[in-house]
């Protein structure tokens, strides 16, 4: 039996590029540039980890996919455009998740349980027909890959949305009122940096912890509903 190369953990953002984040394009292009940075500057970290970057709107577009940090040179494109459907999204990881995680697998790795970063502007316009997909995605006994969620509001994003999004309450987050957008964006990314830097770390020290640290002017999605 071939010798296992070690245990990555798969970790996605996803971006939302629909047309309202249009003022902040600057905003995202640099938070990406900054965790794909914040990345290499950590080798030990990166090689437990495979990144990819996914810009959703009307539909999915990869930016960057599924990397091992220490070697992509390559940084993410930001493209505007379309609305915020969020069942594509979901649709998308559908797919994508499992079939990531048994490549990975058939180049000698094991596979932690996939992590998913969401960071949206607006409420769904899709309704609720998200949902089924979603619901599929975190259901381990359908999708024995379902991914842990965290989801990040920013602008019209709604608290109850994001708590329905992220798999944990306490995965959800929303800027606090009147925070400038820009700013949340670049906080969502220097936040997200540290929590790969951190369970990274803890993967290293044979941890399976996942780290998730909340970005400064953000509170917890939870607490702003009931």
């Amino acid at each position: 039996m071939a010798e296992t190369k070690g245990i990555l953990l798969p970790t996605y953002v996803l971006a939302d590029e629909s047309g309202s984040m249009n003022p902040y394009k600057e905003d995202l292009a640099n938070g990406l540039t900054s965790l794909c940075e914040g990345l290499r500057a950590e080798p030990m970290v990166a090689a437990k980890l495979r990144l990819a970057v996914l810009g959703f709107a009307d539909d999915v577009e990869v930016r960057l996919a599924v990397a091992d940090m220490r070697h992509e040179s390559s940084l993410p494109k930001v493209e505007i455009r379309g609305i915020t459907n969020y069942r594509a999204v979901f649709d998308d990881l559908l797919g994508r998740i499992p079939s990531d995680v048994q490549w990975l697998r058939g180049e000698g790795y094991k596979v932690h349980r996939p992590v998913v970063f969401f960071l949206s502007d607006g409420q769904p316009t899709d309704g609720e027909v998200w949902r089924q997909s979603h619901a599929r995605l975190t259901d381990r006994a359908q999708t024995p890959t379902a991914p842990n969620i965290v989801a990040c509001g920013i602008g019209d994003a709604e608290a109850r949305t994001m708590v329905e999004v992220a798999t944990r309450p306490e995965f959800a987050f929303v800027a606090t009122p009147g925070t400038d957008i820009g700013r949340a964006v670049s906080e969502f990314f220097h936040a997200l940096t540290a929590s790969l830097v951190a369970t990274g770390q803890a993967l290293n020290s044979d941890s399976t912890q996942l780290v998730v640290n909340r970005p400064e002017q953000f509170t917890m999605a939870i607490d702003e509903v009931g």
